[in-house]
């Protein structure tokens, strides 16, 4: 864990995790609306053991220092709640904070789950990143008339009970050139292993295979 500083001068916490070579540049995690967990540390780890400086800026710092919440209902509710009224402005500040602390190991890409699929999306659109990938960002829709500065991948299950095809259609007639990675069987958060009822093994190897195939290409 390491410590960062946004241009307001807000101080947060961020995870890093370092490859075992040279880096081939720089990846910003955003985190899903539970904080950053061990699953998002992991996720991290993963990205290292591929050759990127991942880091997880915890963006939750701006209301409590290391807020994580469970995944049990009431948590998700809270969660939830929180995310929804957030300042997304200073959560892409924060993010932007992150980018930079990694910004030596060459391009820097951001790859975001849930709520930070929705900031991977906007920092896209409002940030300075060499791509994007956005695993089920809900409200990706929602931000549909904003337009990218970089390319962006969205990943999304098939049975996202967030993201209702009418949704999914939206986001596509708004955004045709962005390609939407469809996957079979998967439900919301089908990425992350300690959600059992989530976790899909062969959507997230093939979702993974797909983000390292797009970072390849545009990070490094």
């Amino acid at each position: 864990m390491i410590r960062l500083t946004a241009r307001d001068g807000h101080e947060l916490d961020a995870f890093v995790a370092k490859p075992s070579g040279a880096a081939r540049g720089g990846l910003v995690i955003a985190q899903e609306m539970y904080g950053v967990t061990s699953y998002l540390r992991d996720v991290c780890t993963f990205y290292a053991s591929r050759g990127y400086l991942a880091i997880a800026p915890a963006l939750y710092d701006r209301r409590e220092r290391n807020l994580v919440f469970a995944y049990e209902k009431h948590a998700h509710d809270l969660a939830q709640s929180i995310y929804m009224n957030w300042n997304f402005d200073l959560a892409l500040a924060d993010l932007e904070a992150a980018a930079t602390h990694v910004g030596d190991a060459g391009k820097v890409g951001i790859v975001g789950f849930c709520w930070g699929g929705t900031l991977a999306w906007l920092a896209a659109c409002r940030g300075d990143y060499a791509a994007a990938v956005a695993w089920y960002g809900s409200m990706m829709p929602d931000f549909a008339g904003e337009t990218p500065k970089c390319p962006v991948l969205a990943i999304i299950g098939d049975q996202d009970a967030t993201m209702p095809p009418a949704r999914i259609a939206s986001f596509r007639a708004a955004q045709p050139d962005v390609p939407v990675a469809m996957h079979a069987g998967a439900r919301h958060g089908f990425d992350n292993p300690l959600r059992p009822d989530r976790y899909h093994p062969d959507a997230c190897a093939l979702a993974r295979q797909q983000t390292l195939d797009f970072l390849a290409g545009h990070v490094g």
